[in-house]
């Protein structure tokens, strides 16, 4: 299939230095972690965030307790990985985020150890689109190889597992989304681990349904009919007559 919602909604242009200070990022990044953190996606000082604002990118500091994160926890790095701007040393996954901004011109990275998604992640080679929500991240999920965290292998296997998807699972580690905005990367990360928590709700009954390319394309055409995910005012005619 040659088009998602996914394809779709990375249509939206990533945060320009215009619209936002990197200020303004770096509190919407810690916001995030601790969004993510009251959700129980991540655990500690496991997982990392980043936004960018053109070549600009602002990230979790390494070592940080990201549940109760702060913006002066938040460095800010170029797209060579050059410290700019912030008294602490980046996450170790740094080489990650500067590779996906790299190669999918994304807005927002998002990194997690959330349990159902590293669990699924632990049994399966890939996530099976078994909800048309899914198609919001691509389609199936793919799980990248095992590797050392914070190496050139991880990030190699991770964006090779993004292609043409909003999130990619991580073999014995965790999960990886991103998207133009970092609200809407933490919603795939959130929607990644809902549809993980249902796979293995489903798999514990019997073998899932998968959603065939029929069946996807079908959603998608009425997605995009319908402007699907959106408010609609009802038209003045039909107000009148309610």
């Amino acid at each position: 299939m040659n088009v998602t919602l996914f394809h779709v909604y990375a249509t939206f242009a990533p945060m320009t230095a215009s619209s936002s200070a990197l200020s303004q990022e770096r509190t919407a990044v810690a916001d995030a972690c601790r969004r993510l953190g009251a959700e129980g996606l991540l655990i500690g000082t496991a997982g990392n965030v980043s936004v960018r604002v053109e070549d600009r990118v602002a990230i979790t500091a390494t070592g940080a307790v990201l549940a109760e994160l702060t913006p002066d926890q938040v460095t800010v790095v170029d797209l060579d990985g050059k410290i700019v701007d912030g008294t602490l040393r980046p996450t170790s996954e740094l080489d990650l985020h500067l590779g996906v901004y790299h190669r999918y011109g994304s807005g927002a990275v998002v990194h997690t150890h959330a349990p159902l998604a590293t669990a699924v992640g632990l049994v399966l080679d890939e996530l099976p689109c078994i909800h048309y929500q899914l198609l919001a991240l691509g389609g199936t999920v793919r799980v990248a190889p095992y590797a050392t965290f914070g190496t050139p292998e991880l990030a190699g296997s991770v964006l090779a597992a993004l292609d043409g998807r909003g999130a990619a699972l991580m073999a014995n580690h965790g999960a990886v989304t991103h998207a133009p905005t970092l609200d809407k990367a933490v919603e795939n990360a959130l929607l990644l681990e809902w549809a993980c928590g249902v796979y293995r709700h489903a798999a514990a009954m019997g073998r899932p349904r998968v959603l065939d390319e029929r069946q996807q394309l079908a959603v998608i055409e009425a997605a995009i009919a319908r402007d699907y995910g959106t408010t609609h005012p009802v038209p003045p005619a039909q107000e009148e007559t309610r």
